[in-house]
């Protein structure tokens, strides 16, 4: 019976540890402030194609999960997306254009999406064509890093 005791005991800590992390205030701010400029794209479809593997972290059009709401996951989610921002950000971009060969030599060698995003998203793990068609978007519309357009594009 103290094994079942001791088992009860150390399943009460861990809800009642899960339930005060909650409380935890990092992660709780997820926003989306609104898009200033975007940069020039070659065709709606490279657009597409980069906002379906990039703009989850690369943008203000994040979309917020239902458990990026629930700690810890929303400590790195949040975390995440204040990185991949800060890195570039399409909705943003002239402010903080990122060098384009950095972009593909992350694509090329699995950097991205890292494994903390396809592990939960498994279909955003790309394969070789895949990444390909991807830097192939990158490098038609950010060839010339100088152009954007303001406002939203769609």
């Amino acid at each position: 019976m103290n094994k079942m005791r001791l088992v009860l005991i150390l399943l009460a800590g861990a809800i009642g540890v899960f339930v005060l992390i909650q409380f935890i205030p990092f992660g709780h701010n997820r926003t989306n402030p609104p898009v200033v400029s975007e940069p020039q794209w070659s065709s709606p479809e490279s657009r597409s194609l980069v906002k379906e593997r990039c703009f989850q972290c690369h943008s203000n059009e994040t979309e917020w999960t239902w458990y990026s709401n629930i700690a810890p996951g929303s400590w790195l989610i949040a975390y995440d997306v204040i990185e991949g921002r800060s890195k570039f950000n399409f909705s943003d971009w002239q402010n903080n254009p990122e060098d384009l060969d950095e972009m593909i030599e992350v694509i090329q060698e699995g950097e991205m999406p890292p494994i903390q995003y396809w592990i939960v998203h498994p279909s955003a793990r790309m394969n070789a064509q895949q990444k390909q068609d991807l830097i192939n978007a990158l490098e038609s519309s950010l060839s010339n890093k100088t152009e954007f357009t303001l406002g939203i594009v769609r």
